[in-house]
Formats: structure tokens, sequence, C-alpha cells
């Protein structure tokens, strides 16, 4: 009926004291009329609020280290001035532009009555829905969606020009309002690209941009896809006391818009400032904090001057929608607990002894992170080498990884005879017995080191590759044998099958290419998806590209191939080696790698392609079956003639390629002719000696190559294996 900030309407009349309030309203005619003309139709709504007991928040100290966490409760939301700002432009066409619409839609409906907003698209036209901030009414909110819902991408994407607009509606309705104290001024600006139209140059976008918000604007930037300029729109939040967030391609924009949002769309306070006497705390981290939003914590951490201190003397100031907040208080901070030896020891020991100083860990972690964002925000080059220079000495000291140093972590896999070694090969790594290593990126080798140690992993020789070319390894026989299977493009192969028993299933789908000149072959096909299914002890999905890993256990999570991580939930370990390969370890005693093959400038023949090496099969049953996993619990033997006398035929070098007779290979019960050949594994790092089953593997591998396509990627069936009784 009308705006409540002006305060209550005609005729109310309120009675109270600290327990208890009586209100009423009960307006005359003439008071009715001066509301509505045609009488009162609507709620009348009481807002009130309790006093609460003010924390300064908790306060631990460890061996002359203090961390501070704040986090109050059960304030009354601050009022938000937002401006919702979306690109419109071309690029934006179909999914992208679709799901981000229905994401504002959600959010307009969160918004709370007391809140102010308007609508921006732009594209290489700045579009806006209204001159003025709107206040938040079921009509407002209708009219607004009704706006979202006739963008149409179209242009280029004037980044500069949505910016200041956006700004120019805030700074407007705050200046006019007088409510700047009492409320927050927010902008969500979402893209998908980089500037293209009007100011095109980052730093003067930057520089208009800080200079028009002056501190009292927030940005919070939401990147969509690969080609967005997402280092602009880093710099556009930090500047400007927000966050960001990047959305990938593969990635649902919509529900990544509704979950940032979540993260402020309640402030509760503003303007806050912790202050500690500079007598009593030295290198405290940030202090001055613009907003604090419901669900979020503040924390602060330091070095006490004197580590006997009894008391710390702390003071908050804030404002929130209702008064000017001044906390002040003595916290009790002695005794401190002691550790075991870890003064002025900032990192635990190597053998995991000893008691470390998680407090310190804290302050350093917090520390290294606000050198890096000074480091990104800082145009001055020798401001920025020096703010490099101290966080990476920081973050070697307590072994974060950062972007200016390196981190080579492996863990250990159980050993198997018969295991190879690829020599020299980024690749390549994977789990084997090595300590951890941390150094500062850039820093050269000790003397004893004449280049970078180049980690290797220890895995069997039973992998597909390439054009697929397969490899089996039989380890107690010494034997290797190695066979081709000529696919068409989109079939997908079961590699390993055992979904009935340790609940693992392996698919690998084909790309195909032009054969190379004076090849042989019409076409090459290689795999360009590998998809791994775990049903035990929990349902998991993994699906790898040379692009991207997608896990999906519960909370689907995107990972890029080209940077290092490690992730791992419910028994499933997913190690990334960028642009190397893929490591998946399944409770322990299964682990499978997934080498990716990159090409800078490929040739018309070449594709980026995968291949899969199994690299401890302990946890597959005795039942597993695929084009690989038939063989994993198998043994063969090798005769020159399944007719005539039986010799020890191991050694390839006893058979000379094009000399001798064709060798048979009896393996589970099957004589399958063979020849002798050499095969390239580990990307190409070591030739191997193989027996070679031709045709399609027809007489090696049970039934026929149809018998191991699969209905879809993640299809677990099997036609083949338990219980098969096999025609020859």
């Amino acid at each position: 009926m009308r705006n409540y900030d002006s305060g209550p309407p005609p005729s109310t009349v309120i009675n109270q004291n600290e327990t208890f309030a009586n209100i009423i309203f009960k307006p005359t005619v003439v008071q009715q009329a001066r509301i509505a003309q045609n009488g009162i139709l609507g709620d009348f709504i009481i807002r009130y609020d309790v006093n609460r007991e003010q924390s300064i928040g908790d306060i631990q100290v460890l061996n002359g280290y203090f961390v501070h966490y704040f986090a109050p409760k059960d304030l009354p939301p601050l009022p938000k001035n937002v401006v919702f700002v979306l690109d419109s432009s071309a690029s934006m066409v179909g999914t992208k532009l679709r799901q981000t619409k229905d994401a504002l839609f959600t959010i307009l409906h969160d918004l709370r009555p007391q809140d102010r907003f308007s609508i921006i698209g732009f594209s290489n036209r700045i579009k806006v829905w209204k001159d003025h901030l709107i206040s938040v009414t079921p009509d407002s909110i209708r009219d607004g969606k009704v706006y979202i819902h006739h963008m149409s991408p179209t242009g280029g994407t004037d980044i500069n020009g949505a910016l200041q607009r956006a700004i120019r509606l805030l700074n407007k309705y705050v200046a006019h309002s007088g409510i700047g104290d009492r409320s927050v001024s927010l902008i969500v600006f979402l893209t998908d690209g980089k500037p293209t139209v009007g100011e095109t140059h980052t730093l003067k976008i930057l520089n208009n941009t800080r200079e028009a918000a002056r501190g009292q604007v927030c940005i919070f930037t939401i990147g969509i896809g690969n080609d967005v300029d997402f280092r602009l729109l880093e710099k556009l939040s930090l500047e400007n006391c927000g966050l960001t967030r990047r959305v990938h391609e593969e990635e649902d924009a919509g529900s990544q818009l509704i979950g940032f949002y979540d993260e402020i769309r309640t402030p509760l306070l503003s303007d806050i400032r912790i202050d500690y006497p500079p007598s009593s705390v030295v290198q405290a981290t940030k202090t001055l904090f613009p907003n604090y939003f419901n669900g979020s914590e503040i924390i602060i951490a330091g070095k006490l001057v004197d580590r006997k201190l009894d008391h710390l003397h702390v003071e908050v100031t804030a404002s929130n929608s209702k008064k000017f907040i001044i906390l002040k208080t003595d916290v009790p901070v002695g005794p401190q607990k002691a550790g075991k030896d870890v003064t002025g020891s900032p990192r635990p020991g190597g053998d995991g002894e000893g008691d470390p100083n998680h407090i310190e860990r804290l302050w350093s972690y917090l520390t290294t992170k606000e050198l890096l964002s000074s480091w990104l925000q800082s145009d001055d080059e020798p401001e920025k080498e020096r703010l490099r220079q101290r966080a990476q000495a920081l973050a070697v000291s307590y072994r974060f990884l950062t972007p200016f140093t390196s981190m080579k972590l492996r863990g250990p896999v159980p050993r198997m005879d018969g295991l190879e070694e690829a020599h020299g090969m980024s690749a390549a790594m994977g789990p084997e017995p090595v300590v951890q290593s941390v150094r500062g990126a850039g820093t050269q080798p000790g003397p004893l080191l004449k280049k970078p140690y180049q980690p290797r992993i220890k895995i069997s020789k039973t992998s597909v590759d390439g054009d697929p070319h397969f490899v089996v390894d039989f380890p107690l026989s010494r034997l290797t044998v190695c066979f081709n299977i000529d696919g068409q493009p989109g079939d997908i192969l079961r590699l390993v099958s055992d979904h009935s028993d340790s609940g693992v299933t392996v698919n690998g789908e084909l790309i195909g290419a032009p054969a190379p000149p004076n090849g042989h072959k019409k076409q090459r096909t290689y795999f360009r998806t590998i998809t791994i299914l775990i049903n035990k002890p929990e349902r998991s999905y993994l699906e790898i590209t040379p692009s991207r890993v997608i896990l999906d256990g519960g909370d689907r999570l995107v990972l890029p191939c080209n940077q290092s991580v490690v992730v791992g939930s419910r028994g499933l370990e997913v190690s990334v080696s960028a642009n190397a390969n893929v490591t998946v370890t399944i409770e322990g005693s299964i682990a499978f790698v997934i080498l990716i093959h990159l090409y800078k400038k490929p040739a018309p023949f070449q594709r980026h392609h995968l291949g899969f090496y199994i690299a401890n099969s302990e946890g597959l049953s005795s039942n597993c079956h695929g084009l690989l996993g038939q063989f994993l619990n198998q043994d063969a033997r090798l005769t020159e003639d399944p007719a005539g006398p039986r010799q020890n035929l191991t050694h390839p070098l006893l058979l000379q390629a094009g000399e001798g007779p064709e060798a048979v290979l009896t393996v589970k019960g099957h004589q399958v002719p063979v020849v002798w050949k050499q095969r390239k594994i580990y990307n190409g790092e070591e030739q191997i000696d193989c027996w070679f089953a031709r045709n399609n593997a027809a007489k090696l591998i049970d039934g026929e190559y149809r018998d191991y396509l699969a209905s879809h990627p993640f299809d677990t069936g099997m036609t083949l294996g338990r219980g098969m009784s096999r025609e020859l």
C-alpha cells in the first residue's frame, strides 16, 4: 500500500515496553481515502525485531597466532539495490540464453519487498528495462519477467557501456532515496564473451568502472563458456568488492547463476571494520569488509606480539538495516595450548609426526590468498613482482599450490609382476610410492639434477591406444599379445565389463579421421570419449574427453583437462595431470590411466584422442569381461605348431620378423595363429615385442566384434562373459 520505510500508516498507535507491544490500526474513512481512493484492500503487515545478544565472534589462539571467526546470525537483512545485467549478444543464442532467462525468473521471485531492482540487456546496444530502480511488487516482478522473456540475441558485446549504465542507475537511486547507509548496491553481471563494441581496452574498462562505482557498488560477475574474458571479469569483481564465477561450456548456466545468487541474496551487514590494538597484533590479514552475507563467514588471522597475553581487545563496527553497530570486548586468550615443538616451524614433519600449528597455517593461507588478489589487481610491474615473490615464498614455505608454485603428488599403487615403466614422459604421471615435492615455479633444480624431475608411473601394458591398437600383457608367461579393432566412427566398445561383481564398467566411443596418404586403411578411428561407471559402494559416472572430465557422483563436477587437480569421495579418486593424463582409482584396488593425446597443429588424419591403460586390476573379479577385461585373469602359452612338438617360444627373438613358422597362441583353451610384431605404447615412448592376432582378433576374443558394441556410453549390459560357451 505504501513504502514502509516512510513509517507506519496514519492512525497507527504503538504501545510497547521491554517485553510487550500493542499495535492499533483503526483509520477513519478520511484516512482510508488518503491511502487509497476506493478504500483499503490489502494485508496489514507488522514487521518487528527483538533485542539480541551481539557476539564478537569466536577467537582461537595457538603458539602466538590467532584466528577470529565472525559470523553473526539473526540479523534483519539489509535492503538490496540490484541491477541484473544480461549479455544478449548473438553468441548467447540457444541454450545459454534460455537457461539464463529461466534462472532470472527464479531470482526475481526471491527478491524481498524492501529490495529495489532493474534489468539491463546489452549487445551492441544498451537496453534498459526502466530508467530507475523499481520496488518489488507482484506486478513489477511479472513485468520484469516479460521483459526478460522478449530478449533476443543479436549484435556485439558492449561491456563498458552496460556497466556504466547500471552504475548510474544505482547511484541515482541512492542519491535521491537517502537510503545509502542502510542498503547494499549490487550488480549481477553475466556475459559469455569479450568486449567487441564501444570501449574494448581492458584497462580503460576497469578504470571507468572503478571511477564510476567509487567503492559504493559491488559487482558480481559470471563468465559463461570458453571464449569469455574471464581475467577481465575477475578484476572487475576484485576491484569492486564482488565475487566472480566461471561456468564451463558443458555446465548448466541457469543452475550456476541461481547458486551464485544464493551466496549474495541476503546481505546482513555493510562497511564492516574489525580492529585490534596495534601494540598487541601484527601482520593481521584483511580487516575491512564491504558486506557480510548470510551463510558466509568473516575470518581474520594474525600474530600476537606477546604470547603471554591474557586478553585481546577487539572492536567491531558495522551498519545494518536499522542502526550503526559498535561491539567492544576483551576476549580471554590464555592459557594457550602448546603444540609439540611447532613454534617457528611452518610446516608439518614429512613423516606425519608432530603437532603442526593449524592456526599459523590458516594465517599463511589467508595471507597468500590476499597477496594473489593484490597481484592480480596491480598494473605496476615492480609491485607485481614484489607481490609475486612474497606469495611464492609463503606458498613454498607452507606447501600451498598457487599459480607461482608447482606440486607433484603420487600415491601408492600395488606392484604387479610384469609391470612396465613409461620412461621420462609427463603423460604417464600417476601412482607410485614417491614423496611429495613442492618448489617455486620457475626455480632451478639442484646441481645433481640436470633437468627437472619427471615422475614415472608403473602400469601394465594391457591397454588400447591409437587407431585403436589393443595390447594384452600376460605377466606369468611373459607374453604380450596385440590386436587391432577396425570399428566405425560412433561405435561404443565395451573395454571392461564387471558390473555384476566389482560394479565397474568401462566403455570407449570412437571418432573417425581420414587415412594418411599412402596408407592401407580407408579411415582411422580413435577413442574420443572414455566412460567409466562405478556401481559400488556408491553409484558414480565418469566421462573423459581430451578437454574435460565430468564426474557425476551425486554432485556433478566438471574438471578441465588443462589444469592439474585431484578430487575424490566415496572410494573414488580422480587425478588430472594437465594436458597429460587422467588417473582413476577405485577403492584402492582398481586403477585406470587415460592418456591425453593432443596436437598443436593436427594433420587431416590426426584427432585429439585418448589412450586407456590398466594400472591395477586387483579389484576386478574373475568374471570380468570386455575386449580387455576378459584377459585380465588368464594366462597364455605359445607353441610353433599345435600338431608338432612344443617349443619354448616365449622370447620373440627366436622368431625373427619374416622368418620361422607362424606361432600358435593358446589362451582360454583356444588356439590362435599369431605373428611376431613390434608396437609402441605409452604415447610412443616405449617399443614392445608382441604376438599379433589378425582379423580383428576373431579367434582370440570371445564372440565377434559386434558383441562388444554398447548401445550408449553408459551401457552396462554384456552379452558375453559369465556362463558363456563359445562356438569355434
